[in-house]
């Protein structure tokens, strides 16, 4: 099967970033801390779908998500395609948990500590080095 991804990190002024802890009983990366977003629909596009999915999982409304990288990765004999798009945090608007069992900003040096499958380590590494 061939699922295409939109994700959406949002990072503060800090430049920590947030992450949502999914839930244990998730279809895909059950207890893992991974980026808000999701599967992208039939017509539409990943940017649509990245402020989609930031409605529905964190009732967000981004302003300017930035396409910073796409990434293709094989997770259980699946071919994903996973956009990654960014955005600063607005602090005036608030964050509603909407899927998994918690939300968290960390710091890089932070990240080692927790659960993240590998291909999502491999985003952050790249956007630490270029943001």
């Amino acid at each position: 099967m061939i699922r295409n991804i939109a994700v959406i990190i949002l990072y503060d002024k800090n430049k920590r970033v947030l992450l949502q802890h999914r839930s244990k009983d998730a279809k895909r990366l059950p207890g893992y801390w991974a980026f808000f977003g999701g599967g992208i629909d039939e017509n539409e596009t990943p940017e649509q779908a990245v402020r989609r999915e930031a409605m529905e999982e964190l009732g967000y409304k981004l302003n300017n998500p930035k396409l910073v990288m796409t990434q293709r990765f094989v997770w259980k004999e699946d071919k994903n395609t996973k956009y990654v798009f960014m955005e600063k945090y607005n602090v005036g608007k608030e964050l509603t948990l909407g899927e998994g069992q918690g939300m968290n900003w960390y710091y890089f040096f932070e990240l080692d500590e927790l659960k993240i499958v590998d291909h999502d380590k491999k985003v952050l590494k790249y956007i630490k080095d270029k943001y």
